[in-house]
């Protein structure tokens, strides 16, 4: 065997082990270079706050439509676009006899759903990193499936692991 194989395989090539306590403290000084406003990222610096993106658990109730894999493309699009996000792809699954599931891959992170329609429930995730308006969605959901009845949590992703690498006096600024 040569030593390219060898390669190849990982004989005789460091595990990095012993690195963990150099990739924490480098975890951290990336981390704390995060506060910085003229960083070219897609992080989200608001409120005092920096956080990787903003994640809406949507549940939609007493909708319509539901198990219809074009009305839910249809939304996940229009989504997108009032959301200001960059669709790189669509994928839904119609289950039998009825529900369907799908994600609308983004630059900026995804839609996704799972469907109940003998219920009328949809429950959405649309997590968004950049510049991207997830809150946006909200209407274009009720207006998708004709229904006012929708409940939404917002999840700051990444809030609490960034909050620990920077010192408070930074996250308060």
């Amino acid at each position: 065997m040569t030593d390219a194989n060898l390669f190849q395989l990982g004989i005789g090539l460091e595990t990095g082990a012993q690195e963990e306590d150099t990739a924490r403290s480098a975890t951290t000084a990336i981390v704390n270079s995060l506060v910085d406003s003229d960083r070219e990222d897609h992080f989200i610096r608001r409120d005092g706050k920096v956080f990787a993106g903003t994640h809406l658990i949507i549940e939609v109730m007493n909708g319509s439509g539901l198990d219809c894999e074009t009305r839910i493309q249809n939304a996940f699009r229009k989504c997108v676009e009032v959301c200001g996000a960059t669709l790189l792809h669509i994928h839904t699954h119609k289950f039998s006899p009825q529900g369907v599931s799908g994600v609308a891959v983004l630059a900026e992170s995804h839609i996704s759903v799972h469907t109940w329609p003998e219920i009328g429930y949809g429950a959405f995730d649309v997590f968004m990193c950049g510049d991207a308006e997830p809150w946006n969605a909200v209407d274009v959901l009720k207006e998708a499936f004709d229904t006012p009845t929708v409940e939404v949590r917002e999840l700051l992703r990444g809030e609490e692991f960034l909050a620990k690498g920077i010192p408070s006096k930074e996250v308060a600024a």
